[in-house]
């Protein structure tokens, strides 16, 4: 979704923190081997979550979609020490080379993988979590947000990924296409929610910052 020029994204990502060599080898797999691979975070958008990780420094982080792992590393480097990231994935094929990337970056017993319907797992995890990263079944996000809003505390953070879907939210939309559909029904729930604070980051294909600011 970037408008970059070839050459100004050579430029920026020569001008910010080097790639984790773990990140480099986990991204170059997962575009040698993975359907798909354009979904991977990758080195722009992951620098980003790490900082903001860093700059909340949350206690747990709950992930929805995990692909090969690349985002759920990024966002564990601001976790809190003895702190946890649950990352919940409906694909089994990429359990296990996720985990491999999380044992080659430490982080495996940081980071707790969950395989399965994110909506029917959701409600089983006792806890509170002050960052939550959507990045699952776009069809999905407002039954997602719904199920995870209670468990994030005043103050704590919702990021949404992929919400301009490739500029498909401005154009004439198929009603055959659900993904899009879910996507335009999931904005404009944020537009109307009055409990949050919300920013959209026009970043690859758009991230939405959500700050609850009330219950």
């Amino acid at each position: 979704m970037n408008d970059f020029s070839p050459e100004l994204e050579h430029y920026i990502l020569a001008h910010i923190s080097e790639e984790d060599p773990v990140l480099f080898q986990l991204n170059r797999e997962t575009h040698m081997n993975v359907l798909y691979s354009r979904m991977c975070s990758g080195h722009l958008q992951g620098s980003i979550l790490t900082m903001l990780s860093r700059m909340i420094n949350p206690r747990n982080i709950l992930e929805l979609g995990t692909f090969t792992g690349y985002s759920a590393i990024c966002l564990a480097k601001g976790l809190q020490k003895e702190g946890k990231l649950h990352t919940i994935e409906v694909n089994d094929e990429l359990e296990e080379m996720a985990f491999s990337y999380f044992e080659k970056a430490n982080l495996q017993n940081t980071i707790v993988q969950h395989i399965g319907d994110a909506s029917e797992i959701i409600p089983t995890l006792n806890e509170t979590f002050d960052l939550v990263f959507m990045d699952a079944d776009k069809r999905r996000y407002k039954e997602h947000y719904d199920l995870v809003f209670d468990k994030v505390p005043v103050g704590g953070y919702i990021f949404a990924d992929n919400i301009l879907w490739s500029g498909k939210v401005t154009g004439e939309i198929d009603p055959r296409d659900t993904q899009t559909t879910g996507i335009l029904e999931f904005n404009e729930s944020i537009k109307k929610d009055e409990r949050v604070e919300k920013v959209i980051l026009p970043i690859r294909d758009g991230m939405t910052i959500i700050r609850k600011i009330k219950n």
